[in-house]
């Protein structure tokens, strides 16, 4: 263990929200962690563990992690698919046969390694989830991070990740907290707000301008909840689209300015062939759903942007209704990975279909900004306990979570801590 970092004497293991002397690191900590023998159901595969807190590098920080966000990256995680965590990590070396996972945390800063001058221990933060190796030379050349081959997210395909007591991070991963909202509330948003933010905001010059039309799928979870009030705080005109009738107005309080029920229609899915008739009427279902988008936005506007996660089963219709010029920008496939498209409409209408993964820190800190002028509000929905964190996976796995984002709580073991 790094001594020069973590002293002498230290406790063998803590309670959680037992916060020791500052700067004091104990020896064990709790945490969450997956293990290969039992990949499977999120409630069985997520187990509390005590583990040894890890050694930080020289560009590293140990953040005594307050609350957790709950992302779907770790149900894979606890799946064991579409990748095996934990041996994608032994193949690189890394020894340990656990995932102790978590990509989004608040906390504060416990310790730092020799080499970091950007934050200091007492510092109240957040943690952004874009990871790096950092003697990458497409980094240390400056171009974006986002495009380095050795980029990860963070506890998912790092460990030590927000479901431990003491988390490891890279120092540049770390923002500063919004001083209005609670530990949960902190801890629940910037995974998915920075991952919005990238998708809108960085791929010039297909970027958020004022009176722009966005379409934005699955609008009332955790990814769709950040991406409409981006949209609404930069300018634009997000319309929604949802599944469930109760999350209508949740779209609308939240910036929305139309909100489309997408089981209105049934021309879902791959797209059949241009030369059947089963293509004319899914064209039919096309086209009423991007009337719809008109009638939402009071005028003949297709989207400039469209927000696109689902993949296999809406690809088709987002490439449509995507305007002349125009870009669809997916960081997912939660209904599938193979995508068909018409490419008469995407060659000759000079269409854009951009990929797009995590946030870059200058991303992520251009979001944060947003949160803390209260702009975008976290849509924290379901707070749940530290020992609950196999539930809230559970709950995300079967579709079954609350509106927009969950938190669960760390060390912060009461609700409303930490708002000023």
């Amino acid at each position: 263990m790094n001594d020069s970092v973590y002293g002498d004497n230290r406790p063998d293991l803590l309670d959680l929200g037992d916060m020791p002397q500052f700067g004091v690191v104990p020896k064990n900590m709790h945490a969450f962690a997956v293990r290969q023998d039992r990949f499977g159901e999120p409630k069985d595969a997520w187990r509390r563990e005590v583990l040894p807190v890890p050694e930080i590098g020289p560009k590293d920080v140990l953040v005594y992690v307050m609350a957790s966000g709950i992302n779907y990256n770790n149900v894979w995680a606890a799946l064991g698919y579409p990748v095996d965590v934990i041996a994608d990590r032994q193949k690189k070396g890394e020894p340990e046969d656990f995932h102790a996972g978590g990509s989004d945390a608040s906390g504060i800063v416990w310790a730092v390694g020799s080499q970091v001058d950007d934050v200091k221990p007492g510092d109240e933060v957040v943690v952004h989830s874009g990871w790096w190796e950092p003697d990458d030379p497409w980094v240390l050349a400056g171009k974006d991070p986002m495009l380095a081959s050795t980029t990860r997210i963070w506890g998912y395909q790092t460990n030590y990740g927000s479901y431990c007591q003491f988390a490891k991070a890279q120092s540049h991963q770390i923002q500063t907290k919004p001083k209005h909202l609670t530990w949960e509330e902190s801890g629940c948003y910037m995974l998915c707000a920075s991952t919005a933010y990238r998708m809108l905001m960085g791929w010039a010059p297909h970027t958020v301008e004022d009176g722009d039309a966005v379409l934005v799928w699955g609008a009332a979870g955790g990814l769709g909840a950040m991406a409409l009030q981006i949209v609404s705080a930069l300018g634009g005109k997000p319309v929604a689209v949802i599944s469930d009738e109760d999350k209508r107005q949740f779209c609308l309080d939240k910036g929305a300015a139309g909100v489309i029920n997408r089981k209105d229609f049934d021309h879902w899915g791959v797209m059949p062939d241009t030369q059947s008739k089963e293509w004319v009427d899914w064209m039919k279902g096309a086209r009423s759903f991007g009337k719809a988008i008109w009638d939402c936005l009071g005028e003949r506007k297709n989207p400039r942007i469209v927000f696109e996660h689902p993949g296999e089963m809406t690809l088709p219709t987002s490439a449509f209704v995507c305007d002349l010029g125009g870009m669809t920008v997916i960081c997912a496939g939660t209904t599938g990975y193979n995508v068909t498209m018409d490419l008469r409409y995407h060659w000759m209408m000079q269409k854009r279909f951009q990929g797009s993964h995590l946030a870059n820190d200058e991303q992520a800190t251009a979001v944060n900004e947003l949160v803390i002028a209260g702009k975008v509000d976290p849509c924290l929905s379901g707070t749940f306990s530290f020992d609950e964190i196999g539930h809230a996976h559970q709950l995300m796995h079967e579709n079954k979570h609350p509106y927009g984002n969950m938190a669960c709580l760390v060390n912060a073991t009461e609700k409303g801590q930490g708002a000023s």
